[in-house]
């Protein structure tokens, strides 16, 4: 069951990592296309995968 958990907990993190990247290689343009800043990629990041 802890198993399970720490598991999970790594996945969260790598999806959260994947999000953030990609996120952030997005010009200010194509950001403000889909009505983002970049001061808000992180928190869209974790709330996503947050548990």
């Amino acid at each position: 069951m802890f198993m399970n958990y720490i598991l999970s907990r790594i996945r969260a993190h790598q999806h959260y990592r994947q999000t953030y990247r990609e996120l952030a290689r997005y010009s200010e343009h194509q950001l403000d296309d889909i009505g983002i800043s970049r001061a808000e990629i992180d928190g869209i990041a974790r709330r996503r995968f947050a548990s």
